[in-house]
């Protein structure tokens, strides 16, 4: 196991940062997320790290080595693609024990490797079997007992379940939660898809345009988001994020410097009349869809402040197109003009106003 550590790391292709001044610790034997929008520079820190790309600048350590200029085969990282890279002419014994072989590792210890980690994976009756015999799932656990049966200090994953079905990627996702706890090995996994980070990850960094946003647990970054780009990514559906001056008007302290206001969809409930509450923000509007899903209904509802989404549990559907949206004041996140979070902002109570118009 080792803690990988990124100081002032930099990545410049022709005249752009993608990566840009990045510091962070990924904790030793932590089971770490990078997630991010396409292009935001996470599979470039991951390969950055495995020493497939250079960093323009600033020092990546493994460890107690800095290994700047160390080839990616002496790093001790091994990586898990999302194409599984299989050798198609190669059985799947073949294709797990291919790196042993290379490594001129004894018959004898491959056997006992292969056969170890095959049953660790749930693969022992397919080793004879060539991948195009395999389903996806089957395919992406040759590419782990592959990587595995090296012994690796990390666990590098580029978004490995991507090209499986949602079934069949909930459960590799229990699967490889599974598989960390029983290695104990640093794994560092990237992914651009927030369910996965949130349901996987012990600790989860954010990126967005090469800058890290925010480094935290899962449900603090749910609960405790550091910025309106955090909070708009984390959660389903996402945080509404309205300007301040379109509802300050609503609120008890009308001195508050901020620029902008958030409430969570499941933090709002909608009624369809006019209701009496002291602690809440009300906003009237008129849902234009309604997405029944079970346990729960998800809404869209226009206001003058943008449309909202608002998530509601196990109660009826509500029937009324115009009503009126609910959030309880210590449910709202204010953040700066900057879109820097704001901590200290703490809102009194009061009859509530009802802001007019849709």
């Amino acid at each position: 196991m080792a803690q990988i550590v990124l100081q002032n790391v930099t990545k410049t292709f022709k005249d752009e940062e993608v990566v840009k001044n990045l510091n962070v610790t990924i904790k030793d034997g932590s089971f770490t997320v990078l997630v991010g929008p396409s292009g935001c520079g996470k599979s470039t820190t991951l390969r950055m790290i495995a020493g497939l790309e250079t960093q323009t600048s600033g020092d990546i350590w493994i460890g107690d080595q800095r290994v700047n200029d160390l080839p990616p085969g002496k790093r001790n990282i091994a990586m898990v693609f999302q194409n599984y890279a299989l050798y198609p002419t190669m059985t799947v014994k073949e294709n797990i024990e291919f790196g042993l072989v290379n490594k001129k590792v004894l018959k004898e210890e491959r056997k006992k490797l292969v056969s170890e980690i095959s049953e660790i994976v749930g693969l022992t009756e397919y080793l004879n079997k060539k991948p195009q015999y395999l389903s996806g799932g089957q395919r992406q656990r040759v590419a782990l007992a592959r990587a595995m049966v090296k012994k690796p200090k990390v666990f590098i994953l580029d978004e490995p379940l991507s090209n499986l079905d949602a079934k069949l990627r909930n459960q590799m996702r229990t699967e490889l939660i599974q598989l960390h706890k029983r290695l104990g090995t640093t794994f560092v996994y990237v992914t651009h898809d927030q369910v996965e980070a949130m349901s996987m990850g012990d600790e989860i960094i954010i990126l967005n345009k090469g800058v890290i946003k925010q480094v935290d647990s899962p449900m603090n970054i749910y609960q405790d988001p550091s910025n309106t780009f955090t909070a708009e990514f984390i959660g389903t559906p996402a945080m509404n994020v309205v300007h301040y001056e379109q509802v300050c008007s609503l609120l008890p302290d009308f001195n508050i410097n901020a620029g902008f206001v958030g409430f969570r969809p499941e933090h709002t409930s909608i009624h369809s009349t006019v209701f009496d509450s002291e602690n809440s923000l009300v906003i009237p509007g008129e849902i234009i869809t309604r997405e029944t899903l079970g346990a729960e209904v998800i809404y869209q509802v226009k206001t003058n402040v943008g449309t909202c989404n608002v998530k509601s549990f196990l109660t009826s559907v509500e029937r009324s197109n115009k009503v009126y949206m609910s959030i309880p004041y210590d449910d709202l996140y204010f953040f700066n003009k900057h879109g820097e979070r704001m901590r200290d902002v703490a809102v009194g109570k009061k009859k509530p106003l009802v802001l007019e118009g849709v």
